[in-house]
């Protein structure tokens, strides 16, 4: 395992400098296609390995991403405008510099609200890759 560990980080570069303009296009969001948004998928952009995904999506009016199970934790963070998020049937309204942390097995999903499109960040862990891979 240790030894795995060192060879995924031997063989990361020093890191990976992303500028967000060069990551968007306009698409329905996942889990339902509820409208359209803007993705700024920045994470795809980073080199292998990567253990996680950072992402920028704006909803526009109406927008949502689905109600989706997760087998991991995810961090939704708002930038600007306002949405509702539920987990597990639990709604919160989140506005800007508001974060909702959910957790792994929970249903969870987020709509924009008002009249503002809602600009957040999507981070959560990729699956581990399998030894051998």
């Amino acid at each position: 395992m240790i030894a795995a560990l060192l060879l995924m980080a031997a063989s990361a570069p020093p890191m990976a400098v992303i500028d967000e303009k060069d990551t968007v296009r306009e698409e329905a969001p996942p889990h339902g296609s509820i409208g359209m948004s803007t993705a700024y998928r920045i994470s795809d952009a980073a080199p292998a390995p990567r253990a996680m995904e950072f992402r920028r999506r704006i909803l526009h009016k109406g927008a949502a991403i689905g109600e989706h199970p997760i087998a991991h934790d995810e961090v939704y963070y708002v930038l600007s405008g306002e949405g509702e998020v539920v987990s597990d049937g639990q709604r919160a309204t989140l506005k800007p510099g508001m974060t909702a942390y959910l957790y792994n097995g929970a249903v969870v999903g987020i709509w924009q609200k008002g009249e503002q499109p809602l600009s957040l960040i999507v981070a959560y862990p990729n699956p581990p890759v399998p030894a051998g891979k």
